[in-house]
């Protein structure tokens, strides 16, 4: 069992390092965002929690509103600000539809990076830090998260935890029983596909893979296993770029 208590007093620790007032948290719905937010909200630090609606879903929307008046209600030092994105999302893919071809991925990621620059615009006004969402498959296995997007952040509280964890993790925190049985989604496609219909595998499947591959067994595999360790590989080499530093030319003599 996580003991949530160790990952409170590192968040909170950072913070006081950095001099920060305040913790910014972008809910979506999803069981990450909660944990996160109410993690932060037990650091007795001031915690904002920022609702960005992109043409988003009305199921996201209502477990994002939940959760954020669930934990405002709870602790006096959190509060939530809903900011609608999809005027300004709109008139940025117009504009960009003047040059360049309609793209789907490149429409998704547009909107995590705007998402991104809202909480940057909060975090500077309230001199605060983003606290980032991801858990350990996302970040380190199939990097399964937008590059300065949701990726972009200052602290990763859940970095290490798989989402098996995390859901224990919720429940220990008392997260609502919604939010934690949801399906995973990021939220950013029009269709409203999910986690594992975009990635193909489910994030049980995914940790298992992960696990498998550190460890470097011998064990004999079935044709489905076969299928989810090469469906890890092809995630984590395409998107390797996104958990690395950024390549640096260094000068020699």
């Amino acid at each position: 069992m996580i003991n949530y208590h160790n990952i409170i007093k590192w968040i909170a620790g950072y913070a006081e390092g950095a001099n920060a007032d305040t913790l910014i948290i972008g809910v979506s719905g999803g069981v990450d965002s909660a944990v996160v937010s109410t993690l932060c909200a037990h650091t007795g630090k001031n915690v904002l929690l920022l609702k960005m609606p992109i043409t988003s879903n009305e199921e996201n929307t209502r477990l994002s509103n939940l959760h954020a008046a669930e934990l405002t209600r709870e602790f006096d030092n959190v509060r939530e600000i809903e900011i609608n994105l999809t005027s300004s999302y709109n008139t940025l893919q117009g504009n960009l539809l003047q040059s360049f071809p309609n793209s789907p991925l490149a429409n998704a990621n547009t909107k995590s990076r705007l998402r991104m620059v809202a909480l940057y615009y909060a975090a500077t006004c309230h001199g605060g830090l983003v606290v980032g969402t991801g858990n350990k498959v996302e970040d380190y296995g199939v990097g399964f998260f937008t590059k300065y997007g949701d990726g972009g952040v200052d602290i990763s509280p859940l970095a290490d935890l798989t989402k098996t964890q995390v859901r224990e993790l919720a429940k220990q925190l008392n997260v609502n029983t919604e939010i934690i049985a949801a399906a995973p989604t990021d939220g950013l496609w029009e269709d409203n596909r999910t986690d594992e219909e975009q990635i193909g595998v489910s994030y049980e499947e995914l940790e298992w893979a992960m696990e498998y591959l550190e460890n470097s067994t011998t064990q004999q595999l079935t044709p489905r296993e076969k299928e989810v360790i090469e469906i890890y590989l092809t995630f984590h080499h395409k998107n390797k770029h996104k958990m690395l530093p950024i390549p640096t030319y260094r000068i020699t003599t």
